[in-house]
């Protein structure tokens, strides 16, 4: 199992359902971490050192965060190149960017607010409701983002699917015609906002057909484990090669370094400073229960910073 790929996740994160259709479109084999929908998470905190978000990629002794930064090794390892953000046209990028930063803040908050509270209810009964609010209330201390709420909200969502319905006028697909990371980054804000409002999606006739069509694709072939197998898989696993760093690192390699997510949710993971790619960090943890673990990180979006 040292070279097979883990996904920790939950099955109601829309980050995590953009990862899991990435296995249905290529039909892949992988590893499923069930974790709690909030921390603790005692099968994942111990191999990333406390990174809050979720989906988390594991393959032996090397941990990926940021679902960005998963696709692309998706798209190397599977050998799809339709699921390497960076290879999208500029007007679908838009689409993505605009569906992962306004509409995913905005998912939530256009649902009303009775229908989202017996939502979480049906979810996670009264006390879980509670501690998911207060939870994602702790997420979103200090971010530098804020959700819009109401009509706001709603007018965001609706400016994302009237985009989205001129997009798909001219091609079946986001990227063209056959669907790719354009598709499952546009689609898991949606999702997300579905799953919530538990109401269809209200939107124009190309949008409704496309969103189906995302839904059927599914997740390719999913294989339950248990967190030991998880952590058998990074203490019997040496980390794969290092990329080759930047000649000017912005912190100079083996420093002592904390990386965090610059917008939100920005619990800082503790390592040393392994490599630094114009697209990547990578942080060595020395931990007594797995010996080395490299933790991998996108540059975009994350601070780097010496302790």
């Amino acid at each position: 199992m040292n070279d097979s790929l883990i996904l920790h996740h939950y099955d109601g994160s829309p980050y995590a359902e953009k990862i899991r259709l990435m296995f249905g479109l290529t039909d892949a084999h992988w590893y499923s971490v069930l974790c709690p929908v909030q921390p603790p998470r005692p099968s994942l905190d111990p191999l990333t050192g406390g990174y809050r978000r979720i989906p988390v990629a594991q393959v032996g002794a090397d941990i990926f965060c940021d679902t960005a930064l998963i696709a692309g090794e998706l798209a190397t390892r599977l050998s799809c190149p339709a699921l390497d953000p960076t290879q999208v046209d500029a007007r679908a990028a838009a689409l993505m960017d605009n569906a992962e930063n306004k509409a995913f803040f905005a998912a939530i908050g256009a649902v009303p607010p009775l229908r989202l509270l017996g939502t979480m209810l049906r979810l996670f009964g009264p006390i879980g409701a509670v501690r998911f609010i207060k939870d994602r209330a702790s997420l979103m201390k200090g971010a530098t983002v804020r959700a819009p709420q109401g009509e706001k909200a709603k007018a965001v969502i609706d400016a994302l699917l009237a985009d989205l319905e001129a997009r798909l006028e001219a091609q079946p697909w986001i990227g063209g015609d056959a669907a790719s990371v354009a598709d499952f980054a546009t689609f898991h804000p949606l999702w997300l906002h579905v799953s919530c409002n538990r109401r269809p999606l209200e939107a124009g006739p190309r949008v409704k057909d496309w969103y189906q069509r995302v839904g059927q694709i599914g997740h390719g072939h999913r294989e339950e484990i248990t967190q030991e197998k998880a952590f058998e898989a990074a203490r019997t696993a040496d980390p794969r090669p290092l990329p080759e760093s930047m000649a000017d690192t912005p912190v100079a390699i083996g420093t002592p370094v904390e990386v965090a997510p610059s917008d939100y949710g920005k619990e800082p993971v503790s390592g040393t400073l392994a490599a630094a790619t114009e697209d990547r960090i990578v942080l060595a943890r020395d931990t007594a229960k797995f010996g080395v673990l490299h933790v991998h990180f996108p540059r975009a979006g994350y601070s780097l910073t010496a302790k």
